[in-house]
């Protein structure tokens, strides 16, 4: 996987629009391309508040989304923007997803991961990817992109709810984990039904070990987004640097084969903020 580092200096957009996914989360639209490729993020900078990371959920050639959960004070004060106000941006910075031409992939998003995964599907799409998405939230109202997945070509779509009210009751990796179990036993008995050929994760930590832990097992390829405490985006600061390689997630991820995550000693146990304290996941 390359990096590719784009812009290091903000540059100010209007919002373009503004859409409004659920009580908490809203899609900006830029009217601009900055060539970024699935799973990149970029740093997005609020004058006069403060300067955060985020995936891209969209960048066509001609305009760039980002899909984003107000929870934090930079976050809520980005909510309270409208069309036409202005947002500084820079990058894409980091890895991106890769995938050939008619591969069978799975595509596993949790919360907001969504987003990102959506990107995935929209690009693996032109290269006559057969795609199963599966879309997990804590309930039916945290549920991101369903309408845009299904409209995809080549795309079956799978909802998972903590809670069950809506899909299947329990958790997104759940169903990855029947498919894989199935694809097993087809394979066993000789039959000539599609396998997957890998696996994409976005989402939280914990379901991303899952994830690595599936596929680790039924030995198929994994690449998975780990969100790490980013400021620079292209490797001078650290703070990204995890426990015990010293990998810098931005420019050495977000998006990494499942075999380096699982040499990363924090995965799935504990992140580190910004002054370098440990916090369990």
């Amino acid at each position: 996987m390359t990096c590719g580092c784009g812009n290091r200096l903000p540059i100010t957009y209007r919002i373009a629009s503004v859409k409004k996914e659920t009580e908490h989360v809203q899609t900006f639209t830029f009217a601009v391309s900055l060539g970024a490729k699935p799973g990149q993020f970029i740093m997005v900078w609020l004058p006069g508040s403060d300067e955060i990371p985020m995936s891209v959920a969209l960048d066509d050639g001609k305009k760039l989304q980002i899909t984003f959960f107000a929870v934090g004070d930079t976050t809520k004060k980005l909510a309270s923007l409208k069309k036409g106000d202005l947002v500084g941006l820079r990058g894409p910075f980091g890895t991106h997803y890769e995938w050939k031409p008619k591969q069978h992939l799975a595509l596993v998003a949790g919360g907001y991961g969504a987003a990102p995964m959506f990107f995935a599907a929209t690009e693996a799409a032109k290269d006559s990817c057969t795609i199963t998405a599966i879309v997990g939230a804590r309930s039916k109202e945290h549920l991101l992109y369903l309408d845009a997945f299904s409209g995809l070509p080549g795309t079956t779509l799978s909802v998972a709810t903590d809670d069950g009210s809506q899909g299947h009751k329990g958790y997104n990796v759940d169903i990855l984990r029947d498919i894989l179990e199935a694809k097993t036993l087809q394979l066993r008995s000789g039959s000539t039904a599609r396998a997957v050929d890998q696996v994409f994760a976005c989402g939280p930590e914990k379901m991303l070990l899952a994830v690595s832990d599936l596929c680790f097992q039924h030995k198929v390829a994994c690449q998975l987004s780990l969100e790490r405490y980013m400021k620079c985006g292209y490797g001078l600061c650290g703070n990204c640097a995890v426990d015990a390689s010293g990998m810098r997630m931005c420019t050495d991820g977000p998006v990494v084969k499942n075999d380096v995550a699982r040499e990363i000693m924090e995965f799935g146990k504990y992140h580190r903020d910004g002054l370098g304290k440990k916090h369990p996941l």
